[in-house]
């Protein structure tokens, strides 16, 4: 199995579902979170390419990490729109990686986008409406 790219660590905030499709890692720089992943063969569906289901949830989950780091976990954040676009596939043992751009947070909606690398490709493009909610007390 090839290193982890360097400044990523294991994420430490995984829910339970992502803890059964990671591990997932993590870059922090300040306010800008990225997530990624090396395609093991539970990633695969039957044609031995990353699975777009996969992709997809690595898209929601680094747009709404990448969100809650911007907002400074002020919110909780419910996805309300995710759009998912598939240019390219990810193959065993490739490194996945999302790259996230927050547009705007307003006071009850945030808007951000997303592109996954595989190697030098973007693969999928991604972006996602949240909706923002007072945290529970």
């Amino acid at each position: 199995m090839q290193p982890i790219p360097e400044g990523f660590r294991p994420l430490e905030r995984a829910s339970p579902f992502t803890s059964l499709i990671g591990p997932l890692y993590e870059r922090r720089l300040g306010t800008e979170v990225s997530l990624g992943l090396r395609i093991e063969k539970k990633h695969t569906n039957r044609r031995g390419i990353c699975h777009g289901g996969l992709l997809a949830t690595l898209a929601d989950s680094a747009l709404g990490h990448a969100m809650g780091a911007r907002t400074g976990g002020k919110f909780a954040l419910v996805t309300a729109s995710l759009t998912i676009d598939y240019v390219g596939s990810a193959k065993l043992g490739d490194w996945v990686e999302a790259q996230v751009e927050v547009q705007r947070v307003g006071t009850r909606l945030g808007f951000a986008n997303c592109y996954l690398i595989a190697g030098e490709q973007r693969i999928v493009r991604a972006s996602a409406i949240f909706a923002l909610s007072a945290k529970p007390a």
